[in-house]
């Protein structure tokens, strides 16, 4: 005989759907964005105003060419300095990133939270439709773990 229970249905806790909560939920969509053709001085005084570490470069399409960040900036610095070269002549899309990675708006926020963990970076632009929509950072990731945090979103 088999053990009976009182208790009657109970429904089964069910674990956050972690698919439903994307990377578009959480990105910014309000960017400080560079042209190609601004000075890395403008960019320096753009970072440091609004102190963020760096932003994407677009063309008049929204298009995103690249990535210019303090690092990027600090290069230039150093290198107008060895070569005696006004730091004014500077030009963004000789300093900025090409290669940009971009993350799909539609990836849940724990498959961005691996590829930040993977590749090192800061931040990623999303792309819908050949233009530039936003920009997830490891900060925004934080804050999508400290909205959930009340959540059984690690349930066994």
């Amino acid at each position: 005989m088999g053990i009976i229970s009182f208790q009657g249905a109970r429904p089964k806790i069910k674990k956050q759907d972690e698919t439903r909560i994307k990377v578009s939920d959480y990105m910014t969509r309000d960017l400080i964005t560079f042209t190609p053709n601004q000075s890395v001085m403008e960019v320096i005084e753009t970072l440091v105003k609004h102190k963020i570490s760096g932003g994407p470069v677009v063309n008049t399409e929204d298009q995103l060419l690249g990535i210019i960040s303090e690092g990027d900036c600090i290069k230039q610095l150093n290198e107008s300095r060895y070569y005696n070269m006004p730091i004014d002549d500077a030009k963004v899309e000789k300093f900025m990133v090409k290669d940009v990675e971009t993350i799909d708006g539609n990836l849940n926020i724990f498959d961005a939270a691996n590829k930040f963990l993977q590749t090192k970076r800061r931040r990623f632009p999303i792309i819908e439709d050949g233009k530039l929509v936003g920009q997830i950072s490891q900060k925004d990731v934080m804050k999508a773990a400290l909205k959930m945090k009340g959540q059984n979103w690690h349930d066994k």
